[in-house]
């Protein structure tokens, strides 16, 4: 089987560009199988292979995985570079989504312009995702499956081994007696992949032996026909999309069949490093799009929320939470607003004479425009002047004393003008999203 897995490498090295090679090491079995393999391989080595070695600092003995990665390397003479990241516990979606999203993240962060990043996934394991897929209601893109070539970062990422079998790299393993890290967290079935590994497929197998054949013969199926509806929601993409503003039209996005209609969704999410919805988040989507005039719906989900705005639908990643009770006493220097925007003065070097309290939206505020007959509420002005929802709640609030004479630098008062022009400057807001 050792032979087997070079020719395969061989062949599959023959079929793709010559460019460089840069492997995800974790220091488990299949990781090891293909690093050790490759190595092997003269072409590979040419084409500068390296290693790279994601430590989550999850497990008390992550540091000692990342010393084991970096000395079965030097073994190889092969450089080795461990990447240390922060999981983000609070995304959604739980612990292993927060960890591959933290390491699919700094590994695309690694790679050079051009460089392929390799990794061990095999059959078996795109079995349990096709699986995985089909339990959480995915269509015929989800349905199939990890693609063996995808872009990636700054270059592509390419599973070679997906046509191998679990068993296949534990052969070569053992027949050479390579190291190898047991991660415990892999025999927990609490997790739903490890599930699936341990108890549901070994069942799966004794009833019908050729399970994984047939659940990678439909996986084929459904990605051909996810390839083919794909040039038609790329054309759909094109109508639908504002480059201007990053968002969709929502009435058009509607009319599609949901063939396209969830895949485009999905597509234009993802190409803003915002998450996809579930099935019932979606059903949500699709009502709010006829939301009546005035109405401002916002559907949440953990890493995105999706507004439904001037008849488009509008993506970005969460808010800040703020507090409304936030105050700052200003005098004009850049100022750091609670969500993450910021207030200046146009002129760098300019300051006010009279500092100015800074606040947030709380609900009923007025404010008199300077040049206008009446007071008005800002709901109302922020209607007019088509501001969008996501920015209102940290639009500041300039206060003298208890008087309102600024909205940012778009409403100003007859008092505010003549605070500004004894400052020879305005206002500058610059909205967090």
């Amino acid at each position: 089987m050792s032979d087997a897995l070079h020719r395969h490498l061989l062949a599959a090295l023959a079929t793709v560009p010559a460019a460089p090679l840069c492997l995800a090491y974790s220091g488990g079995p299949d990781s090891t199988a293909l690093l050790h393999a490759l190595a092997q391989l003269p072409d590979a080595r040419t084409r500068g292979l390296r290693a790279l070695h994601v430590d989550h600092g999850l497990h008390a003995h992550s540091a000692a995985w990342a010393q084991h990665c970096q000395r079965f390397c030097a073994t190889l003479q092969l450089p080795c570079t461990v990447l240390r990241v922060q999981v983000e516990r609070g995304r959604g979606g739980g612990l292993e989504a927060a960890a591959r999203h933290a390491r699919y993240a700094v590994l695309a962060a690694q790679l050079q312009p051009g460089e392929w990043l390799l990794l061990g996934h095999h059959r078996d394991d795109q079995a349990e995702t096709v699986l995985l897929k089909l339990l959480r209601g995915a269509g015929p893109d989800g349905l199939g499956g990890m693609r063996a070539l995808r872009p990636f970062g700054r270059g592509q990422l390419w599973r070679p081994l997906l046509a191998l079998s679990r068993q296949a790299l534990r052969e070569y393993v053992e027949a050479r007696q390579l190291p190898c890290i047991e991660d415990p967290s892999n025999a927990d079935t609490r997790l739903a992949r490890n599930h699936l590994r341990h108890e549901i497929l070994p069942r799966l197998r004794q009833h019908w032996p050729q399970a994984v054949d047939s659940i990678l013969h439909s996986a084929a199926l459904s990605r051909a026909a996810a390839d083919a509806l794909r040039i038609q929601w790329l054309a759909a993409l094109d109508e639908l999309y504002d480059p201007a503003s990053g968002s969709l039209d929502a009435a058009g996005w509607l009319a599609l069949d949901p063939a396209l209609r969830e895949p485009l969704l999905d597509h234009w999410l993802h190409a803003r490093g915002l998450s996809a919805p579930t099935t019932a988040q979606r059903r949500q989507i699709e009502r709010q799009c006829a939301a009546r005039a005035g109405q401002l719906p916002c559907i949440r989900w953990p890493g995105t929320e999706l507004h439904v705005w001037k008849q488009r639908l509008w993506a970005l990643p969460p808010a800040r939470s703020v507090s409304a009770d936030w105050t700052a006493r200003w005098h004009g220097e850049p100022l750091t607003l609670p969500d993450g925007g910021a207030l200046s003065l146009g002129a760098a070097d300019a300051c006010l004479d009279e500092p100015l309290d800074v606040r947030l939206r709380h609900g009923g505020e007025r404010i008199k425009p300077a040049g206008e007959a009446h007071t008005r509420e800002l709901r109302d002005l922020f209607q007019r002047g088509i501001m969008p929802p996501w920015q209102r709640a940290g639009c500041p609030l300039l206060y003298a004393g208890e008087e309102l004479v600024a909205v940012a630098d778009r409403w100003v008062s007859a008092r505010g003008e003549t605070i500004f022009q004894r400052s020879g400057t305005r206002p500058c807001w610059r909205p967090a999203r």
